[in-house]
């Protein structure tokens, strides 16, 4: 998901929690604090040789350890920080959206987001692990799809 359309939820839906779900459901701790935005841009160089850049916005979400509040931030506050922060950082709109968080259910590790979903006062953002992969592999499979 890109960060536009990401961003595009939350306004729909500023009152509504929001909740950062793993693949078994469990959340992320309702006091976490989005600690900081990142405008990343990569420049790379696959196996096969191929030069490859690319945008992405990364959200880095935190516990204290300490933390004892029980309520998730709201749409409306993370989009806060998020808007003050765009202002000061050139943020790529069209980049993939992802976030960094680890704790006791996650691993330490930036996050895609693999579905949002509604409910009457939360907006729950299920995020998927990433997994590595070879480009030069995937070009090769895409172009012999493309010719079959």
């Amino acid at each position: 998901m890109n960060t536009k359309e990401f961003i595009s939820v939350l306004r729909r839906s500023k009152n509504k929690y929001l909740i950062f779900l793993n693949n078994e459901g469990t959340s992320i701790h309702p006091g976490y604090h989005l600690t900081e935005v990142k405008a990343a841009r990569f420049d790379t160089v696959d196996c096969g040789a191929r030069k490859n850049n690319w945008n992405e916005t990364i959200v880095q979400l935190w516990v204290p350890t300490d933390e004892t509040d029980q309520t998730f931030m709201t749409a409306e506050k993370f989009l806060s920080i998020y808007d003050k922060v765009s202002r000061m950082v050139d943020v790529d709109s069209a980049a993939e959206i992802r976030f960094e968080y680890g704790d006791k259910n996650f691993f330490p590790s930036n996050y895609y987001v693999d579905s949002i979903s509604e409910t009457g006062e939360s907006i729950q953002v299920k995020l998927r692990p990433p997994q590595t992969t070879c480009k030069a592999r995937d070009r090769r499979r895409l172009s012999a799809a493309c010719c079959n």
